[in-house]
């Protein structure tokens, strides 16, 4: 399915038949992807007087509960609600899912203390002549075990200061990375990151996303491309989602 888009004054061509699914999904395997010291994903039957929500079990049809945290299990696109004391739902801050977006990948430089940090002075995209949108971070190494990875006590790379003043400088309105968190794993509360991309306290309505625990496969290269930025359709600070790359041409 070929289309032909003008968007912010480029013309590009895309084939919607060759998405490049950027998502991991949750699940209740005892080595799915977590982070925050949280256990897997959990998938539990209702139960009503003697009727169960299993067909395995008995019952007439699959009716499960779910206990997942967005955060900790599974690709996931937060607002600045998950900072704020007022709340606010991603699902209610996208009048479109389409946008022009640019793949960079960064190898972390490990600091005096071990840490391991995304430079500023390492990003660099060209907004001039592709005017993106939203921003992908892929960060070395990639392997696939990314996908099932237990990122809990692992002290995770994080960005510096530099990055997201970048972001501010390019317009950048929807960040996605492949880790846990913009920020340190722990920074006593800071969420400096979080707080510098949102403007927050100053504004606390910010319609700018941050989405985690991406995974861009490595036959993806750097570039720029269209993304398709899913939410399911949850109140909540943050939801899980599907972000979709296209290729353009």
């Amino acid at each position: 399915m070929l289309a032909s888009i003008i968007h912010k004054g480029v013309s590009f061509k895309v084939d919607f038949f060759k998405p490049i699914d950027l998502s991991i999904a949750a699940t209740v395997n005892e080595h799915s992807l977590r982070a925050w010291y949280q256990p897997p994903m959990k998938r539990i039957p209702v139960v009503s007087d003697s009727w169960v929500g299993s067909v395995a079990q008995g019952g007439s049809v699959n009716f499960n509960d779910l206990h997942v945290n967005p955060h900790a299990h599974c690709t996931h696109t937060e607002s600045a609600g998950h900072i704020s004391k007022d709340f606010q739902s991603v699902h209610n801050l996208f009048d479109r899912y389409f946008f022009l977006t640019t793949v960079c990948t960064l190898l972390p430089h490990t600091t005096a203390n071990g840490d391991m940090i995304l430079r500023g002075s390492d990003l660099d995209i060209t907004p001039s002549e592709w005017p993106a949108e939203a921003l992908i971070i892929r960060t070395l190494s990639n392997g696939i075990s990314k996908i099932n990875q237990n990122y809990s006590n692992t002290n995770p790379p994080y960005l510096d200061e530099l990055c997201i003043s970048k972001l501010d400088t390019w317009g950048i309105e929807h960040l996605l990375i492949d880790l846990p968190s913009v920020d340190r794993e722990s920074d006593g509360g800071a969420l400096a990151r979080h707080k510098q991309f949102w403007n927050y306290p100053m504004n606390s309505k910010s319609s700018k996303t941050i989405t985690e625990l991406v995974y861009v496969p490595n036959s993806c290269p750097d570039g720029n491309y269209l993304l398709e930025l899913q939410i399911a359709p949850i109140e909540n600070d943050a939801s899980p989602s599907r972000p979709v790359l296209y290729s353009v041409f």
